[in-house]
């Protein structure tokens, strides 16, 4: 599928810039996310994976690093939320999370939800093949541990990014009951309104303020809330496993 109108001159300035730094050695550039869904609106982060088929050396990181400063000076807003990996061609052909080639010490812990993401085409391709020739097919069970990793970055961050955190309880929670991983936060967020209406007006909330940029005002709202969104989510997800909630997994 190609770019959203609105992120076409930034696509554009992006892989003019890729191709300067990297050269050759640039074999695939791939977003995915929310921009991935027909849902999507003009704002958000734009995610991505950049695949090069050997290591950055570090002259090529710093020309990365210019590169990305400018889009952020040039193409406002989008140009600054750019968030993704640098990923090596062998590693991103493997089932294991791969290293970040750019920023030292990250790996993609949603690495097989990303796989699932890009084989069911819920990606915009801007170099490359088919991302069926690269990313792996992946197993329930990897899957299930890229769902845990989401949630345990969603347990960390309750108090500070609530709004992201509900959104994301609402993804899981889907996830979780039916194994379908390709979803959009707006999409699990309409599902759980519906199965649990009670919820409602905390989604709502949840959703306004992610959409207009996290506002401080919004997020200690939300926070003083979250605690028992949080409870009945994991109620729901340990359900969907057949499994009772271990001791300990509530806020208080």
């Amino acid at each position: 599928m190609p770019p959203p109108t609105h992120l076409e001159p930034l696509c554009t300035a992006f892989i003019r810039g890729l191709d300067a730094v990297l050269g050759d050695k640039l074999y695939a550039v791939y977003l995915y996310g929310a921009i991935a869904f027909p849902e999507a609106d003009a704002g958000g982060d734009v995610d991505l994976h950049a695949i090069v088929r050997e290591p950055l050396t570090d002259v090529e990181k710093a020309g990365l690093k210019d590169l990305h400063a400018a889009l952020a000076r040039d193409y406002p807003p989008s140009g600054a939320d750019m968030d993704g990996y640098y990923l090596l061609l062998d590693d991103a052909r493997r089932t294991t999370p791969p290293v970040h080639q750019f920023l030292p010490g990250a790996i993609d812990r949603s690495w097989a939800l990303h796989c699932a993401h890009m084989r069911a085409g819920r990606c915009i391709r801007l170099r490359g093949p088919d991302p069926t020739e690269i990313y792996p097919a992946v197993s329930w069970p990897e899957l299930e541990v890229a769902l845990w990793q989401e949630h345990n970055f969603v347990a960390k961050h309750l108090p500070e990014y609530p709004d992201y955190c509900i959104l994301n309880l609402c993804r899981l929670m889907y996830s979780f009951q039916t194994h379908v991983v390709v979803v959009s936060k707006r999409f699990s967020e309409a599902w759980a309104k519906a199965a649990f209406p009670q919820w409602s007006p905390l989604i709502n909330g949840a959703r306004a303020s992610y959409d207009r940029g996290h506002p401080d005002e919004d997020q200690t709202l939300l926070a003083a809330r979250i605690a028992p969104f949080y409870e009945f989510a994991m109620e729901q997800i340990h359900a969907s496993l057949g499994q009772p909630q271990p001791e300990g997994a509530t806020l208080t």
